[in-house]
């Protein structure tokens, strides 16, 4: 499945559907992505290869993951077409990245993801680490947020930052979709059960606003209303992103990302789909919740 930051919720969205169908009982589906492994491309170099004149490295993380081929710009533009077109400053996207700052360092130190990450063991020369929680909140140097520069427009018009977009990170989620049948056979205990799942398109230079048009179409599929849903997770590719789904949709933001999101967290691609679920479910099981609803570009 290759749909950039939806591939993970996309993965899971198929999986369920295999299970509704019969065609399976249990699936693994989830989303992996080392954005720090992406390699270089040599265009042109296989065959015929470079006779006379320069080459050009390209830079696959941005060629194939953060560049849109029909604008050809970067995401980073896309976002700053949101901020100007739903009116958001700054100071709100700072504001954001703040508060998303202090929900997942208190999430961290309250081990409240401790549920949902399996640590995992690098060997080394100099002897095994460990790792057990996630690594960037810890670099982000908070007080320097609003001292960034614009990173996509120039100064005088740029509202979008390397703080409060999502990093480059390294990640891999992943969920065990199964019929209830299967469940009760080999003695397991669902954590939830989906209920629904849709998908949405338009220009785009526009997918910052997706998740608000798909996720009205699931809630339609459940029968159920925006009112009824208790907490939502909807992946912050920028804090821009979150601030105008957030206001698109009406959504109380005190039950929206509750341990902070993607501009904190980090933000690898294939993986974040499948880890907004994940997190959504783990704080539905700790706030004593019933329904939530996930949403993630496309």
């Amino acid at each position: 499945v290759n749909k950039v930051c939806a591939s993970g919720m996309k993965a899971v969205a198929m999986a369920s559907m295999g299970v509704m169908l019969g065609q399976s009982e249990i699936y693994v589906a989830g989303g992996f992505e080392s954005m720090s492994n992406v390699p270089m491309l040599l265009d042109k170099a296989r065959f015929g290869g470079y006779r006379y004149g320069n080459g050009q490295l390209i830079d696959c993380l941005v060629h194939d993951g953060l560049w849109d081929p029909y604008g050809d710009h970067h995401m980073g533009v896309c976002a700053e077409k949101c901020a100007k077109d739903y009116h958001i400053s700054r100071d709100e996207q700072d504001a954001h990245t703040e508060e998303a700052y202090r929900r997942a360092t208190k999430a961290i130190s309250e081990g409240w993801f401790r549920e949902e990450i399996v640590p995992v063991s690098i060997k080394s020369k100099r002897g095994d680490t460990t790792i057990s929680e996630d690594e960037e909140p810890s670099k982000i140097k908070i007080e320097k947020v609003r001292t960034l520069k614009p990173a996509f427009k120039p100064a005088d018009e740029g509202t979008v930052t390397a703080a409060n977009a999502s990093s480059i990170n390294d990640g891999a989620s992943a969920l065990i979709i199964m019929s209830l049948a299967k469940a009760q056979e080999l003695g397991m205990t669902p954590l939830a059960r989906i209920l629904s799942f849709a998908d949405a398109e338009q220009a785009p230079i526009d997918f910052t606003t997706t998740p608000s048009l798909a996720i009205p179409k699931a809630l339609k599929l459940a029968n159920l209303s925006k009112d009824d849903v208790d907490l939502w997770e909807i992946n912050q590719a920028f804090s821009v992103v979150s601030i105008a789904n957030q206001r698109i949709l009406d959504i109380d933001p005190e039950k929206m990302d509750v341990c902070g999101g993607a501009v904190v967290l980090g933000h690898p691609i294939g993986c974040s789909g499948a880890r907004v679920i994940t997190t959504l479910i783990h704080n539905l099981a700790r706030l004593d919740k019933s329904i939530g609803g996930a949403g993630i570009c496309n």
